[in-house]
């Protein structure tokens, strides 16, 4: 009997949660709940993914897309993730302690409790959908842009700030098990970019119509000066966590977002990321909204708005989660300022990935006139 993929995998999940709390009851020497703490969270997912799909739901499915095996991994850890900002939340109790004593305590800091937050809900999710998709032979690209932007921006943030952090002092064997699933995700990551899109049907005379100055496209226009704004906000808070001596900095980092002087570093870390890695997509993004053609658009917009979603949502947490020491969250006084830039922040990409999915044709390969008139006539 086949079983559907979708089903399989979130058994597989719940498999997660169980492990942890027989192993905090049975486990008691530090060193083999390390052993075995690394273990959960690593091996057992790869042996999950392989045996369980292949043996129970892709027995009779052909030409098998490499990617389930990736979702059906991630899957696993989600619901650890989850488990642990629940337990760190005080909703649920006896499932992490073995492991978080001495195999990674920077999961206690509230940037990493949201962060598990994003994976235990939004990413197992999208990954259930997906492969649901996936398996009815419908398209989940853009699903798959979105988590790739979101785990590769979620791994780079804690890998470099755990490194440079507080934490650095404290890391052990069992912090490097992050790092397959950094490679992980650029795999991922690099199929779905290297698989081109299929490009929608858009007839020659609309793409003509659409792809105006950017003067007569206010929808555009309007995207244009926010993603100006965000990236004059990038450079700010950047140069901020960067020890600008400007009065503006100084008042910025201490009066509104003192978060970002935690030393965790996983905030410095997030605006060093939005610096080199973001900006330069802002702008690209700016140039494409005015130059007609740029079909990547619809793949780089949706990843963009994956990686801004996620680290933006652990950023918006942390500044405010309990578990953040008093003195680095918002001053009272200034939440409202301070919860509006970061949220506009967030739904600036998501609008523009909304905008190129909802009406692609500016983005489209430019068509001549002859082309245009040979269309007409066909229709």
């Amino acid at each position: 009997m086949q079983l559907p993929v979708e089903i399989c995998v979130f058994v597989q999940s719940l498999v997660a949660p169980l492990t942890l709390y027989t192993l905090n009851i049975v486990v008691k020497q530090p060193v083999m709940a390390l052993t075995v703490g690394a273990a959960v969270l690593y091996i057992i997912p790869y042996i999950m993914a392989f045996l369980v799909l292949n043996l129970l739901a892709l027995q009779y499915w052909e030409d098998i897309d490499p990617l389930v095996y990736v979702f059906a991994t991630f899957s696993f850890t989600c619901l650890v993730g989850l488990t642990n900002a629940l337990e760190q939340d005080g909703l649920i109790s006896g499932y992490m302690g073995f492991y978080l004593k001495k195999g990674e305590p920077h999961l206690t800091a509230a940037y990493a409790i949201m962060m598990n937050y994003w994976e235990g809900v939004l990413h197992l999710l999208l990954f259930l959908i997906m492969i649901h998709r996936m398996f009815r032979g419908k398209s989940y690209r853009s699903m798959a842009l979105f988590w790739a932007g979101s785990s590769l921006a979620h791994q780079m943030v804690l890998l470099t700030g755990v490194v440079i952090g507080k934490y650095g002092s404290t890391i052990g064997p069992a912090f490097w098990r992050n790092a397959p699933f950094l490679l992980l995700s650029i795999w991922g990551s690099v199929l779905l970019f290297r698989n081109p899109r299929e490009l929608p049907v858009v007839p020659a005379d609309k793409v003509t119509v659409e792809q105006r100055r950017l003067l007569s496209r206010p929808v555009d226009l309007s995207l244009s000066l926010l993603l100006l704004a965000a990236m004059a906000f990038t450079v700010f808070r950047g140069v901020v966590v960067l020890d600008c001596p400007l009065d503006a900095c100084f008042n910025y980092i201490y009066q509104y977002e003192p978060y970002l002087k935690d030393p965790v570093a996983f905030p410095k870390i997030t605006m060093l990321v939005y610096f080199f890695y973001a900006l330069p997509l802002l702008a690209a993004f700016i140039y494409a909204l005015s130059s007609p053609g740029c079909t990547w658009m619809l793949d780089w917009t949706m990843f963009y708005a994956g990686a801004i979603a996620q680290t933006q949502w652990c950023h918006i947490g942390g500044l405010q989660h309990s578990r953040t020491p008093f003195t680095y969250r918002i001053p009272t006084d200034k939440w409202w300022p301070v919860m509006i830039l970061n949220g506009l922040y967030l739904a600036i990409p998501i609008l523009l990935a909304i905008r190129c999915r909802a009406s692609p044709g500016f983005f489209m390969p430019t068509v001549s006139k002859r082309e245009t008139d040979q269309d007409k006539k066909d229709n």
